[in-house]
């Protein structure tokens, strides 16, 4: 790497009519730029929000070397948006490490010096996610996440607290852009992909403006694309599961035609009863297994949806919002 060159680093943004709090945000990271010794710029990308970006948006700005806005031409949610920018900085943007973080405040612009610093730490270039050390939502959301964590541990056997808070070396692009798995949801892609990468404690912050517009449903089908990600794995976990029970089925079966014939604990029909039941148990095992194993093989043998090939079909155009464009 040329040490005479300062290194540059491009701030991912997805957006979705929170124009309010992301105007406040990029206040706040032009601050932060004071203690970096990265030259930064910000490629926000707007997710067809159905408010127009604030024609002033980021011209208080001093340090902040340039800001753009990609807009999209259907709203794609924030992890395909994530996605679909980063295929974008990939083909177009040269730059030393990407950061992700959220528009809202909850990824604290202040906390980006610290995330690069992390990142600078490491003798070879890996992905740094911010790990959180503290969570400041309610204390019901708290209860689900904490339950989502040990389910995801149960069916993929990796333990999650991270988001989309992170750094990324430009090199890791290459791999992420032609993985089928980014488009349902990043850091799960990063776990998936064999890549390098390890986290570093940082308290998440509180939404700048208004409230959270991630429902319940919302989050628990954020919470299922990430495990969508190790569905091969997930199916692999269940089968073995469903292979264990259809054992311990057959077992009581087996017990129950011993206690029937070499007992007299019998109870005119308990017998009958029984076992019907537990062939019925068996007959649903069976077929849970038989299905699981079709996905398996499924998920080993599809191409899926590529970001770099299919990506750019929802890009609608690129806006320079600083510094003005005198085209």
């Amino acid at each position: 790497m040329d040490t005479d060159r300062q290194r540059r680093v491009l701030i991912l943004i997805p957006v979705f009519n929170d124009w309010d709090s992301l105007a406040l945000l990029l206040t706040s990271l032009d601050a932060a730029c004071q203690s970096m010794n990265w030259m930064a710029q910000v490629l926000v990308v707007n997710d067809a929000s159905t408010v127009p970006a604030p024609t002033e948006l980021g011209s208080t700005v001093a340090r902040l070397h340039r800001i753009d806005i990609l807009h999209l031409l259907r709203n794609l949610g924030h992890q395909r948006a994530i996605a679909v920018g980063l295929v974008y900085v990939f083909e177009h943007i040269p730059c030393d490490a990407i950061v992700i973080m959220d528009g809202d405040g909850e990824d604290r612009p202040e906390d980006v010096p610290m995330l690069l610093a992390g990142y600078e730490k490491e003798k070879e270039p890996k992905i740094t996610f911010a790990s959180r050390r503290k969570r400041l939502e309610s204390l019901r959301f708290r209860f689900f996440y904490h339950s989502y964590r040990v389910l995801h541990l149960l069916l993929t056997g990796i333990p999650v607290r991270v988001g989309n808070f992170s750094a990324v070396p430009q090199s890791a692009l290459s791999t992420l852009v032609v993985m089928s798995e980014l488009w349902n949801h990043y850091s799960a892609a990063v776990f998936r992909s064999g890549l390098p990468y390890h986290s570093i404690p940082i308290v998440r912050g509180r939404r700048l403006i208004g409230k959270s517009k991630m429902n319940f449903p919302a989050l628990l089908a954020h919470g299922l694309s990430a495990i969508s990600v190790f569905n091969d794995i997930v199916g692999a976990r269940l089968l073995v599961l469903s292979m264990l029970l259809t054992a311990l089925v057959m077992a009581l079966i087996v017990t129950v035609v011993v206690l029937r014939v070499v007992t007299g604990l019998a109870i005119p029909g308990w017998a009958t009863y029984t076992i019907g039941f537990l062939l019925v148990i068996l007959a649903q095992v069976l077929t849970i297994s038989f299905l699981l194993a079709l996905s398996v093989v499924g998920a080993r043998g599809g191409s899926g949806f590529i970001p770099l090939r299919d990506g750019p079909q929802f890009i609608k155009r690129l806006q320079r919002q600083f510094p003005p464009s005198h085209d």
